[in-house]
Formats: C-alpha cells, sequence, structure tokens
C-alpha cells in the first residue's frame, strides 16, 4: 500500500513524521481526507530568461529550452520538451496535467483510484501508469521510459532522488521543501518551467488567487477570527501549524492561526502537533476545520470529548470528508480552487457570515 506525505493524510503517512504524521501518511496514499501547503510565479519571450526568488526556479521564456529548475539538490537543465515524464511527488501529476502535460506514470497519493486524480481535474486521454507512493517501483519507473520525473512535492530523501536520477532527469524539492513542504507556488511555477510553460504555471496561480482574494473579500468578517485546522486518525487527534497547506488555506481566507495551537511544541513532522484525547479543549478556536484520516467521520462527530469543546457546541466547527477533504490537502490550484467554494460555503453556514 503506498504512503502520503507527512503532513497530508494519506495511507502510509510519512516514514520521518513522528507519529501523528506517520499516521497521517499511511492514510493519504490509500484514501485521504485532509491537510497541506502554499504558492507564486512566471515569464515569456524567446531567448528570454526570467528569475524568480520566490519560486526558486529560472526558466527560459514560454516554450524555449534549455530550460533550468534551482532544488535543493542543484541547479536541474531540461534540454528540451520533455515527450515522457513520470510525476511521483504529492500532487505532481495534477499539476502536469492541469499544465497540458499527461504523465506516463503517476503516483496516486490521495487513493482516487483510476487515473489518480481529483474530479476536479481536467482528466487523461490515455490512462498513466500508477506508481507507489514512499517506496516506488525504480525498474517499473525506468521500464516507463521516462525523459522526465518530477518528485517536485516528496520527502526531499537524496537516496530516493539519487535513484530516480539515474533513471532520467529529475526535478525534486525546492530548498527548503523537504518532507512535503513544497509551496503551493513553488511546485506549481517549478513544473512549469521543466515543462516548458511557464505562463501557464502563472495563468493557474493567478486564478488561485482570485478564488481566494473573492472569498474573503465576501466574508470581510472571517479577517481577524482564530482557526484550527484538526484532524483525527486511527492513532487520535492532531492539528496543524503554520507552514502547512491547511492552515495556509484557512488564512488566504482571512483567519489567524489558533495561538494555542501554535504554541504546542511541533511533532517531528514539523508542521503538526499531536493532542491527547483529553485535552481537545485545546482544538478550540473562533472555527475548527476538521477532517477524518482513514476512519469514519462519525468518529470525530459522535466523539461526547468532541462535542465538549466550546466552538463545536456553539457551531463553529466544520468537519469534512470525501472530495472536499481531499481537495483541501492536496495543495494544487485546481483542487484548491474547489475547495475555496466548497468550504467557504460550509464556513458561511457555521459562522452566520
Amino acid at each position: 500500500m503506498s504512503a502520503a506525505p507527512p503532513g497530508t493524510p494519506g495511507a502510509a503517512q510519512l516514514l520521518d513524521e513522528g507519529s501523528f504524521s506517520m499516521k497521517l501518511t499511511r492514510w493519504a496514499a490509500t484514501a485521504l481526507a485532509a491537510t497541506a501547503a502554499l504558492v507564486l510565479a512566471a515569464c515569456s519571450g524567446p531567448a528570454e530568461e526570467s528569475a524568480d526568488d520566490s519560486t526558486g526556479t529560472t526558466t527560459a521564456s514560454d516554450g524555449a529550452f534549455p530550460a533550468t529548475v534551482d532544488t535543493t539538490f542543484g541547479e536541474i537543465t531540461i534540454d528540451e520538451q520533455p515527450e515522457r515524464v513520470v510525476a511521483l511527488g504529492w500532487g505532481d501529476a495534477e499539476v502536469a496535467l492541469a499544465l497540458g502535460v499527461e504523465p506516463v506514470g503517476a503516483s496516486d497519493w490521495l487513493g482516487f483510484g483510476g487515473d489518480g486524480v481529483g474530479p476536479w481535474s481536467d482528466g487523461y486521454t490515455t490512462s498513466p501508469e500508477i506508481v507507489e507512493t514512499l517506496e516506488p517501483s525504480y525498474e517499473q519507473i525506468a521500464a516507463l521510459e521516462p525523459d522526465l520525473i518530477l518528485d517536485v512535492k516528496s520527502s526531499g530523501d537524496k537516496e530516493r532522488y539519487d535513484r530516480l536520477s539515474q533513471i532520467a532527469t529529475t526535478v525534486g524539492v525546492p530548498e527548503g521543501g523537504e518532507n512535503y513542504l513544497t509551496r503551493t507556488e513553488q511546485q506549481t511555477m517549478m513544473i512549469a518551467a521543466a515543462l516548458g510553460v511557464p505562463k501557464e504555471g502563472a495563468a493557474q496561480l493567478e486564478a488561485l488567487d482570485k478564488a481566494f482574494a473573492e472569498a474573503a473579500k465576501a466574508h470581510p468578517d472571517w479577517s481577524g477570527k482564530t482557526a484550527t485546522a484538526a484532524t483525527r486518525t486511527s492513532e487520535g487527534w492532531g492539528a496543524y501549524v503554520e507552514g502547512s497547506e491547511r492552515v495556509v488555506f484557512l488564512e488566504r481566507l482571512g483567519f489567524t492561526p489558533s495561538p494555542t495551537v501554535a504554541d504546542l511544541p511541533a511533532n517531528e513532522s514539523g508542521f503538526s502537533v499531536d493532542i491527547s484525547d483529553e485535552q481537545l479543549d485545546l482544538l478550540d478556536a473562533d472555527l475548527i476545520v476538521a477532517f477524518p484520516i482513514f476512519i469514519e467521520t462519525a468518529q470525530i462527530t459522535d466523539d461526547p470529548q468532541w462535542k465538549a469543546v466550546p466552538a463545536v457546541a456553539d457551531g463553529r466547527a466544520v468537519v469534512i470528508d470525501g472530495d472536499l477533504a481531499q481537495a483541501y490537502s492536496l495543495g494544487t490550484p485546481q483542487a484548491q480552487v474547489y475547495a475555496v467554494d466548497e468550504l467557504s460555503s460550509m464556513i458561511e453556514a457555521s459562522l452566520g457570515s
């Protein structure tokens, strides 16, 4: 069974996440409902180049090669338009697909099944071969004869990167993106640069910025209210801290991360904290958004201790699952645009504004 990145609920929640994160990752690759990410930039004109410090990429103008991408493993050069792309990172395949490139191989971190992408995605005309997540078969990848491998949102493990690089040119995580902390903007623009379509990458991010801006403008009362991004797995409760995509998502709607959660010691993942059943009041905030990870939603909603949390008792808590939880957790531009619309309606009903 595959697993998900730390800080993202998944079927094998990350190896190096720590107890809470590990549970999470486990779930992600098999049937997610959950958490994480961030965003930005682009360029144009034959033979011109543009550097963007916020994304860590330098790319030739639209459609021009060679193109270069800065990663934690150094500057990667793509000499010509890739024709056979294998996308292994969390959400990498969906980003490539949205940019007009159909990977021949892809990892299904959230356990969507089929082609491994969410219902908000453009979809494939030719199905990819599905590759395992945390422990991919390098022989399977090599057999696909890729000329480019995308592992942009992943663990950042050097041994994994080195083995992939022996197969084909590999774009790994950006500096600071280890442990699945690659931001939405970075992921989008690094992949867009590698595929020779920086303008399309920028357009995806502009659409996402617009969706968040419109939602925040429509709900000015959300500005400054505190919010907690919480989750429960078969092993217990947890919450995400600043740096997690789920927290950033709520911030972009105008909310402020719960200072109570922010003051708690993070677990090994670096982006989440463990919370005991006896301390669920630590989740309390003006708003709580929670989701189950590889458990039934009722294990949250029917829990007496959950019901006793002040925000829950007051009706200021939203529990999400299914497609919405997956979109909220995936962090790609298309998934987040979907989640902004759906989740905003639920928050509005919960807060009455």
